[in-house]
């Protein structure tokens, strides 16, 4: 039998009030991560918590064309098989298009004395991973760009002796460049310490924390320091090896968090998600600040964050905000579109990382902002809101891209109904996000 049609879109009654409680899926930074080091480290991890998603079934997926052995429990979580080479030197691997995903498996893969291919969908293909590459084949990395220099698809090929020390990787293109090398570093650090300079201001910082967290959660701890000229410098000392830990739970996915904790705050709430809260590793937990910095009422446990408000439709409005979201880019969207109903005009800066993403986020966002009716001045790296005086209806095209339609969503507080076109493109973190954004809300 084959599946349901996924809809062209989806149309959103205007939401009058919002409340309740929900669970929240597992974190896909988290979730991608823990499935690389599992298969890395020595012994067996359960994994429990994982996020089921696309993005983190490529990772499975690539895995298991490695040989990893992955055994599916059900209720009782992933139990992966790892070791510091995988069993297949040979593999053809899709990456659909999960940044993450291309990233460190690229850095992994150069090390595994195999021969691999890294392809995705046509949108990975127009992203760039070159600064990575650059980055790794001073230290004997063989990989070929298969099509357009600077992007996958990528053929990777046994790395020869290994040479220059320290790698010198760009800090302002990806944090996930970042987190590919140092993840990779076991299989480099065996005689000699790995070092690893930045070179640039290094952007979603948080996002390297939570690398470096994991990273030690599975026996691996990474020493940060800085170079003479004061740039951020990691070393991984010679012999480090990844041990499983035995079991890991995955924690709630704070980006997904975000939407729930605007809706608390555009609808009324309360609205409390359980699984992310002040204990989190993730930096999107510090969207919660960002709430009650325009106005909401937050409250927030170890594993539990609520957010309410007077409402809109009491007269509640956010308060305009001008900040830099270099350490928070992903919840920084739905920010975006609480900007749509602030008491004055909000700047979001430092977000050039947007523009190579899923889509160009920048000209994208601003493109759907002003079908509603705000007037958006996009730049290279920032975007400028200014409310309109009344949202106008509207249809938003979501460009194959999860974020833009949970964040446009919230449109729909706005009292017009609004029309989500592609919402299946959320199965890429969330497949059912519209039905779990719908059981909190009540429409006019």
């Amino acid at each position: 039998m084959s599946a349901p049609a996924t809809p062209a879109f989806l149309d959103l009654a205007p939401i009058r009030v919002a409340r309740g409680e929900l669970r929240l899926p597992g974190s896909k930074s988290v979730s991608i991560r823990a499935l690389l080091l599992a298969a890395l480290a020595e012994g067996e991890t359960r994994l429990t918590g994982l996020l089921d998603s696309d993005d983190t079934r490529v990772m499975r997926d690539a895995l298991q064309a490695c040989g990893v052995p992955i055994t599916d429990g059900g209720a009782d979580g992933l139990q992966v098989r790892g070791a510091a080479r995988f069993p297949l030197r040979e593999a053809d691997i899709f990456v659909g298009n999960s940044g993450l995903s291309v990233r460190t498996l690229t850095a992994v893969l150069a090390f595994m004395d195999g021969r691999y291919r890294l392809s995705g969908v046509p949108r990975m293909h127009e992203r760039p991973i070159g600064d990575l590459v650059d980055a790794l084949r001073p230290l004997g990395a063989d990989i070929a760009y298969e099509a357009r220099d600077g992007f996958p698809p990528l053929r990777i090929a046994p790395a020869s002796a290994r040479a220059a020390q320290p790698v010198r990787v760009r800090g302002d293109a990806s944090s996930q460049f970042l987190t590919g090398i140092l993840q990779s570093a076991p299989l480099l650090a065996r005689t000699h310490d790995l070092v690893v300079d930045v070179e640039g201001v290094l952007i979603s910082r948080p996002y390297i924390d939570l690398s470096l967290a994991l990273m030690r959660r599975f026996g691996v701890a990474v020493e940060r320091s800085s170079t003479a000229a004061g740039s951020p410098r990691f070393t991984v000392a010679a012999g480090a090896r990844y041990r499983a830990p035995g079991t890991f739970a995955v924690e709630g996915d704070a980006s997904s968090a975000s939407y729930f904790l605007a809706l608390g705050a555009l609808a009324g709430g309360p609205v409390r998600v359980h699984g992310m809260g002040s204990e989190s590793l993730q930096g999107d937990v510090r969207f919660a600040e960002v709430m009650t910095a325009m106005g909401a009422t937050v409250v927030q446990g170890g594993d539990w964050t609520e957010v309410r408000s007077p409402g809109l439709a009491a007269g509640f409005r956010p308060k305009a905000i001008d900040a830099d979201f270099n350490h928070i880019p992903d919840a920084a969207m739905t920010v975006a579109v609480v900007a749509l109903f602030a008491d004055g005009p909000s700047v979001l800066r430092n977000i050039g990382s947007w523009r190579v993403k899923e889509t160009d986020r920048l000209d994208a966002m601003a493109t759907e902002l002003a079908k509603l009716g705000a007037d958006v001045e996009a730049g290279a790296d920032y975007l400028r809101i200014v409310p309109p005086p009344v949202l106008r209806a509207a249809t938003i095209d979501t460009y194959d891209d999860h974020r833009i339609a949970m964040s446009f969503s919230l449109a729909a507080c706005g009292g017009v109904p609004l029309r989500i076109n592609d919402p299946g493109c959320v199965a890429k973190t969330f497949p059912d996000y519209f039905a779990r954004f719908a059981a909190l809300t009540s429409v006019c």
